[in-house]
């Protein structure tokens, strides 16, 4: 589903909307903030979340509890945020990007999905969030740039 050319002021609205929603989570997650994280995301049985490297969490229990034990953890991490796409349909948005992570330990890249919907008060909830460790150029993401070319 391909955004129309020239996006119009509400479609363009929604997607500058969507974009800080994504960043208020990377706010959140730098900071620890188990707060900012709780307003952001929707408080549902429908919400899911895949750490990299964790089985699938569903529902905003086990997703609270998953920001809590990372947040209390001894990691501490920094994201540059690159590549990052939004797309908004109707009430419902998602953002992939690479998470280019700093921490403790050194760095790595994880790709990622955000899935956003907008609640009845207009504001933009996160309703799942998968992040996928990069394990090395892809020859997939080879032949894209060969024909790019």
């Amino acid at each position: 589903m391909a955004q129309p050319d020239g996006p119009s002021p509400d479609r363009a609205a929604d997607t500058a909307a969507v974009r800080e929603a994504n960043r208020t989570f990377y706010a959140a997650f730098e900071a620890r903030d188990l707060d900012a994280m709780s307003d952001l995301w929707a408080h549902d049985a429908e919400v899911t979340c895949v750490h990299p490297g964790w089985v699938t969490l569903r529902g905003w229990g086990q997703v609270a509890a998953s920001w809590a034990a990372l947040f209390d953890g001894p990691q501490r991490l920094q994201f540059i945020v690159t590549d990052e796409e939004v797309v908004v349909a109707g009430d419902v948005a998602w953002v992939t990007c690479d998470e280019n992570l700093l921490g403790d330990d050194g760095g790595a890249t994880v790709a990622v999905l955000n899935l956003f919907a907008r609640d009845p008060e207009g504001r933009w909830r996160m309703l799942a969030h998968h992040g996928s460790p990069v394990m090395g150029r892809s020859i997939a993401a080879e032949d894209a740039d060969a024909d790019d070319r």
